[in-house]
């Protein structure tokens, strides 16, 4: 495994030094879908700690509580996942529109040499 992460490690520097300086993507698409995928990951990329930790707590409690609540109220057993695409997609929606507004910025720059650099 050790073998391996070290060959990625080298492919990602020569394709950096290989297909130029520039590599960088501002697609806001991009924390709209980590939001998606898993509440707080977009906010995250953002650089939003606050608003990260409180979209993924949110998704957390609408699970649990829905899995345990639907042990006493059995058709809370039949919200909860909808409930929680809600938040997945207002998660995803939230991300995406900070992103835009930002200007979002993802990708790594080489400068004399080789070096790595996300920006926001």
């Amino acid at each position: 495994m050790r073998k391996v992460m070290i060959l990625a490690c080298v492919a990602a520097v020569l394709l950096v030094t290989t297909f130029g300086a520039t590599a960088q993507s501002n697609d806001p698409l991009i924390p709209g879908l980590a939001s998606f995928v898993l509440p707080g990951l977009g906010q995250l990329l953002n650089d939003q700690l606050d608003r990260a930790i409180v979209h993924f707590g949110v998704d957390v409690a609408i699970w649990t509580l829905g899995f345990y609540g639907s042990i006493y109220l059995p058709p809370l057993a039949y919200a909860t996942p909808a409930l929680g695409l809600g938040w997945h997609i207002y998660s995803a929606l939230d991300a995406y529109n900070v992103a835009k507004d930002q200007g979002f910025q993802l990708g790594f720059v080489v400068e004399n040499g080789i070096g790595f650099r996300v920006s926001f």
